[in-house]
């Protein structure tokens, strides 16, 4: 089998019957390698390679529809879809949406992906399932198993995309986390794949899960069982401004995340913003020692006490002047918190979910010898067809397609437990909690993020 990773950078190329392929696009060339021999490929040149890649994409300033665009016919693999609910605006809308009527979702160009099923947990008022099942000529399953099955005795689809967000599920008595049913989507999806003795790959939208204990499970049964294995946000593959990416081995003194909205809910993409520029630092990810949540008067002495820097916030609300935030005191909402996270390597980082000071997810970092901090905006499209779910659903495309995650599941695992020890800090009285069981090392790859700037949301 061809490798056809480079496919979801570049877009087309032709056969050549040495077992390459040549890949022009801006007038750069690519090989594509036969997949046994990418796999005898080092780090250093897989990193190489997808730099030049991200180089491509950047000077072309292609979102996903253009790339489809301009790539060759190659089969539209089958995925079952396992959802909570379907309705305008959900998750499963706009990523599911993108397979069924393209990533614009108006019909056009989208991956070379189709909905072979779907299972809905949840069917509300305003569901849009029933109706795009008629339309797409998909069957609704009553069951996950049969959806991966297609009703059959083996595993039919070439790919699971778990999109356990929104809903109607309960929260936690305590910490007041919602219990997504995302451990239960996987778990079936593996008794369904050990049933029949076959794996595919498996996305899981967002966090693994509201607890630690269920996300280890869920990675370490994908690890044991060799189940190509994606989860997480889109915010690491949404539009940067500026299009800052940190070098990789680069030394960083204090880093910050800016977010905003629901603590948890949001406060996982921050946190993913946070990690994704984080674990490019020198050495690679090596896991954190501590976690505090702090809210209150108890913020403004861990500033005092330099557990998060005020010029970093400043640099991250506006990245292109860092221009001071005046009376940032009075700006600060009673519900917003700052995040204190301590890695093993020493390493302090701070997510700010700061509603009332800016609506945007920003990251900024002091980076050894450099004078200024380095900081850029996160940015989304705010209206359909939230094109930076296209770039999420792009990444799974290529991992369903070769059988490789665009990006190590261990961001996502790292994310999930800070999350979860967060939720546990606000409720413990903001208490500083020691996280031995984070020991998630990995190294960072180089997966591109949306190049340019969104275009306007579509007219309705």
């Amino acid at each position: 089998m061809i490798e056809d990773w480079w496919t979801t950078f570049v877009g087309h190329g032709a056969a050549t019957d040495d077992g390459f392929t040549i890949t022009t696009f801006n007038g750069i060339r690519f090989h594509r390698w036969v997949e046994s021999t990418m796999a005898t490929l080092t780090r250093r040149i897989f990193l190489k390679d997808s730099a030049m890649a991200m180089t491509a994409m950047s000077m072309g300033g292609l979102n996903p529809s253009q790339l489809c665009a301009k790539r060759t016919s190659r089969a539209k693999l089958p995925v079952a879809a396992i959802v909570t609910e379907y309705r305008e605006n959900s998750h499963a809308d706009v990523i599911i949406g993108k397979i069924l009527d393209g990533y614009e979702q108006d019909g056009g160009v989208g991956p070379d992906l189709t909905v072979a099923s779907m299972f809905t947990d949840q069917v509300p008022e305003n569901d849009m399932s029933r109706e795009l099942a008629k339309k797409h000529g998909f069957p609704i399953f009553e069951t996950i198993e049969e959806a991966i099955t297609l009703g059959g005795d083996n595993v039919a689809v070439a790919g699971v995309l778990n999109i356990g967000e929104h809903g109607k599920y309960p929260n936690t008595p305590d910490t007041d986390q919602i219990m997504y049913p995302r451990r239960r989507f996987f778990d079936e999806a593996v008794e369904t794949f050990r049933r029949y003795g076959k794996v595919v790959p498996v996305f899981n939208d967002k966090h693994l899960s509201h607890n630690w204990k269920d996300a280890k499970h869920m990675y370490d049964t994908a690890q044991e069982m060799a189940i190509p294995f994606m989860a997480g946000s889109s915010l690491p593959v949404a539009w940067r401004v500026p299009p800052v990416t940190l070098p990789m081995g680069c030394e960083i003194e204090q880093a910050l995340a800016l977010g905003y909205g629901p603590l948890e809910g949001y406060g996982f993409h921050a946190l993913e913003t946070l990690q994704c520029m984080v674990e490019r630092r020198n050495e690679g990810e090596s896991g954190v020692v501590s976690v505090q949540a702090v809210q209150g008067d108890d913020v403004w002495q861990a500033e005092r006490d330099g557990l998060w820097s005020r010029e970093l916030l400043q640099a991250a609300v506006d990245p292109q002047s860092h221009a001071r935030i005046d009376n940032l005191e009075d700006k600060w909402s009673k519900n917003d918190a700052v995040y204190l996270v301590e890695y093993r390597d020493g390493l302090r980082a701070a997510v700010a979910m700061a509603s009332g000071v800016a609506g945007r997810f920003a990251f900024a970092a002091r980076l050894k010898g450099q004078p200024k901090p380095v900081a850029t905006w996160f940015r989304l499209q705010d209206g359909k067809p939230y094109g930076h779910f296209g770039y999420l659903v792009q990444a799974n495309e290529h991992m369903i397609h070769t059988g490789r995650p665009a990006y190590p599941v261990e961001r996502t695992l790292l994310t999930t437990g800070v999350l979860d020890t967060a939720m546990h800090s606000l409720a413990a009285n903001h208490r500083r909690l020691e996280t031995p069981f984070l020991d998630v090392q990995y190294e960072a790859v180089d997966w591109p993020f949306a190049s340019g700037v969104p275009g306007p949301p579509r007219k309705t």
